[in-house]
């Protein structure tokens, strides 16, 4: 049994679909299982951080979102490992590194779990992706709206990664022998500006969209809805380090999967329908 944390979330979801379409068990834990909409023979339990023992049961792998237990992560994982979990696959972020600013608010937060995770005693894993390309989801109110998107440092550059592709290497990390104690950092194939991810949202839409740049002083919530507003600064300053630098980009999805990690042009047609009015 995998037991999977977040799985109404972009990556959790994905995996939760690959280990049923397996024929795997997995229990996927959720804040409100009446509205997960998860496959009928994945175990759809409530998430009660509070009792986590209970969560455990005859469950050998557990994969972990950041978030999940917050201050109460090492109790969670201790009632993992007392309950017969051997292995966990934590989903960190590419912000850790060698030289990384580490006051960083999203470095201070993944790096706190990723200690939690080697003190807990449990075989780990950790998966380390760059931008996600779900972070376009940022832009498909105004996309729905009209054919102008206002953003930040068009000309800012990542390797934006298929949440499918980071489930993919998960599901291979909880499924097969070799990746305890390894580091996998993840990358989609190919660096892309912010304007040519919109542009490529409006190809897939079969629209043209046009990317108009904000003063990053001038940005506020309005324009990251789904970013805490604790951590947009720490979010522009990443972003501003993007413009002019050469994203890292990596093969290790394929490596691990057999198959090449997949384009954001190949994102944005996989997810049409959320940019649709």
């Amino acid at each position: 049994m995998i037991v999977v944390t977040g799985a109404t979330g972009n990556v959790g979801r994905a995996l939760v679909e690959r280990l049923a379409a397996a024929d795997r068990p997995v229990r996927a834990l959720t804040r409100d299982p009446q509205r997960a909409d998860l496959p009928g023979h994945a175990e759809v339990v409530r998430f009660q951080p509070d009792d986590p023992a209970a969560l455990f049961t005859g469950a050998s792998g557990l994969f972990l979102y950041v978030q999940a237990a917050g201050d109460r992560t090492a109790e969670f994982l201790a009632a993992a490992r007392e309950a017969g979990v051997r292995h966990v696959v934590f989903l960190s972020s590419a912000i850790i590194h060698e030289g990384a600013d580490e006051t960083h608010p999203i470095h201070v937060m993944h790096a706190g779990v990723e200690r939690a995770v080697r003190d807990s005693g449990l075989e780990w894993t950790f998966l380390r992706p760059g931008a996600f390309a779900t972070n376009a989801f940022q832009w498909a109110a105004q996309i729905r709206a009209g054919d102008t998107v206002r953003g930040v440092f068009g000309n800012g550059r990542s390797a934006p990664i298929h949440e499918d592709d980071i489930a993919a290497v998960a599901e291979r990390a909880l499924l097969d022998g070799g990746h305890e104690g390894a580091v996998h950092r993840l990358t989609g194939p190919e660096a892309i500006s912010n304007a040519d991810q919109v542009a490529a949202i409006g190809h897939a839409l079969g629209r043209e969209l046009t990317f108009t740049e904000v003063p990053p002083e001038e940005a506020g919530p309005e324009l990251f809805p789904h970013v805490p507003p604790h951590a947009l600064q720490g979010l522009l300053n990443t972003l501003r380090d993007s413009v002019g630098a050469t994203p890292e980009i990596t093969d290790t999805v394929e490596k691990i999967t057999g198959t090449p990690a997949r384009t954001f042009a190949r994102w944005a047609k996989d997810h049409t329908a959320d940019f649709r009015a």
